[in-house]
């Protein structure tokens, strides 16, 4: 199995999902089917179940996944250190983000590259998949997401912003003749679930009950933002964001309202503990010293 087949295997097996993986790799969905295929006949079994709604990992899909994982590790970082090296660069600092507000974060950004140009300063987006999972398998090395994060493993770094809070209505929606909302007026419609997450994680984001008691309830799965706006466009769900999501997202389809009665929602640095290095200790200083965005 070459290498850039081995990248494809893995990749969709963390997305689940054709399109997103061929996203990711800058490919087409057809060059991942292909990839995919021929590893199943070389090995003589599948390797995902699929159909046209779900993708998942067969038994041996996922042994080889486990199998691979560390083998394409310790391959990639041998390749990337060589590539670093001959840049004069002496490693590199990995940042999975959550929120999509890149733009207002680039002074954290652009301080760590300024004061250690020695180190490379990589940024990817994250998914909801198994959100702790990049960390603990070694894929990055920080995690940008809301707080708290309760893991015994992982270490909560310092505060970036904490963001006021907007409910995104479809502009149809019975909610979008009003100029703000209410959190209890979400327990009325139906919100969208993440799967393996943890809970008491997610019910920051997107609380169990409102402050009355009321339960809010939560219907269809995603795992990506433009499944979210599909569901909420089609008027089947209410959705709570962060407002940097209106800003960046801005939509002649959807409204977003803003909400009186919801705390801010907290957004900054977590790391596995075993794996702190000097890299994720200068972007944790630049973070603390710079201090969190203002409101």
């Amino acid at each position: 199995m070459e290498l850039r087949d081995i990248e494809i295997f893995l990749t969709l097996a963390e997305e689940l999902h054709f399109g997103r993986a061929a996203e990711r790799l800058h490919v087409s969905v057809a060059r991942i089917s292909q990839a995919i295929k021929k590893q199943e006949r070389a090995i003589g079994v599948d390797l995902f179940a699929r159909n046209s709604r779900n993708v998942r990992l067969t038994p041996i899909g996922e042994q080889l996944r486990d199998d691979l994982r560390q083998l394409h590790q310790g391959l990639t970082q041998s390749l990337e250190r060589a590539r670093l090296a001959a840049r004069g660069k002496t490693g590199t600092l990995r940042v999975s983000l959550f929120p999509a507000n890149v733009l207002e974060l680039r002074r954290y950004f652009e301080s760590f590259r300024s004061r250690h140009p020695q180190w490379e300063l990589r940024l990817r987006t994250a998914t909801f998949t198994d959100p702790f999972a990049q960390l603990r398998n070694g894929d990055v090395d920080i995690l940008v997401t809301w707080l708290p994060v309760e893991e015994p493993d992982l270490t909560m770094g310092p505060l970036l912003f904490a963001d006021r809070r907007v409910l995104a209505v479809s502009n149809e929606h019975v909610l979008a003749r009003r100029s703000t909302a209410s959190v209890e007026a979400v327990s009325d419609y139906q919100h969208l679930s993440v799967d393996a997450v943890p809970g008491y994680w997610f019910d920051r984001y997107v609380p169990e009950r409102t402050p009355g008691g009321r339960l809010i309830e939560r219907g269809a799965h995603v795992n990506n933002i433009e499944d979210i706006f599909l569901h909420t466009v089609l008027g089947e769900t209410v959705t709570l964001f962060p407002v940097h999501v209106a800003r960046y997202f801005p939509r002649p389809d959807i409204l977003y309202l803003p909400v009186r009665d919801m705390e801010a929602l907290p957004y900054g640095l977590v790391w596995h503990s075993e794996s702190e290095n000097e890299l994720i200790r200068a972007f944790a200083r630049v973070v603390r010293e710079l201090g969190p965005l203002p409101d």
